[in-house]
């Protein structure tokens, strides 16, 4: 198999190009929305590479029969699959407010038998359900014990697989446009999805110094934080279902 000559520079803009494309608004948004309801940084950071990992997957699943194969994802089935991704993240949104005002989220520290110092959040649904008290009564008669249980987060990884399948028509023109022959396309994506991994993880880190922080001072601040969230990926979603398909229907 033979590579370009250039191939190193290749890899490098394949890298440089997928670290920006983890930071575009819906990623952002979409993510952002996952983590919103943790305060551990490694349950954040984790939401956000299961989400880079999914949408690298599904990148390569498709570029890759794709750059063999020699065909494109039309424009129209590309409009749709990103009008898809739009329902999604209104769908984030408007569960991230759900969960605000019904579970009534706010956040504790407790520690363990063995020392360990953990904060989290929680609410007391099942409790008020059962018992019908307020919410002021639920929370004092809670014991606030709770299991930590080391989960796969399977909802980020899917979100991921659909980000990745909309932006996968793009991505194959990209790289028909770098690469001269199928190898350096194939690394090229690779790369490329290296680079969002490493993106999405760099921005879990940040979005994980808020939502930590006003979670162990200021549970009215993290609850501010979470609603602001919720709104602009609900708004998000509207705008990209708009641009990919509305617009057209109204002609």
């Amino acid at each position: 198999m033979e590579f370009d000559a250039s191939l190193p520079g290749i890899l490098l803009l394949g890298l440089l190009i997928g670290l920006q494309h983890a930071l575009e608004p819906d990623h952002v948004a979409a993510v952002t929305s996952l983590a919103s309801g943790n305060a551990s940084r490694p349950k954040i950071i984790r939401e956000a590479v299961a989400w880079a990992i999914g949408h690298a997957s599904m990148l390569m699943l498709v570029a890759a029969p794709a750059l063999i194969f020699g065909f494109i994802l039309s424009d129209a089935l590309a409009g749709w699959l990103e009008f898809i991704v739009g329902i999604m993240l209104v769908g984030l949104g408007v569960h991230v407010l759900h969960r605000l005002i019904r579970e009534r989220i706010h956040f504790h520290a407790h520690t363990h038998d063995d020392g360990k110092t953990h904060f989290h959040a929680h609410s007391h649904a099942e409790t008020l359900v059962e018992s019908g008290q307020s919410w002021k009564e639920a929370h004092a008669a809670d014991p606030h014990e709770h299991e930590h249980k080391a989960m796969v987060p399977w909802r980020a990884l899917a979100v991921g697989l659909m980000h990745g399948l909309a932006g996968s028509a793009a991505l194959i023109v990209l790289t028909l446009a770098q690469a001269t022959n199928i190898g350096t396309g194939l690394l090229f994506v690779a790369v490329f999805g290296i680079g969002s991994i490493i993106g999405m993880a760099a921005l879990s880190m940040a979005i994980s110094i808020p939502l930590g922080w006003s979670a162990r001072r200021l549970t009215r601040l993290n609850r501010s934080i979470q609603g602001t969230v919720g709104f602009a990926t609900i708004a998000l979603g509207f705008a990209v279902m708009y641009e990919t398909q509305i617009r057209g229907w109204l002609g």
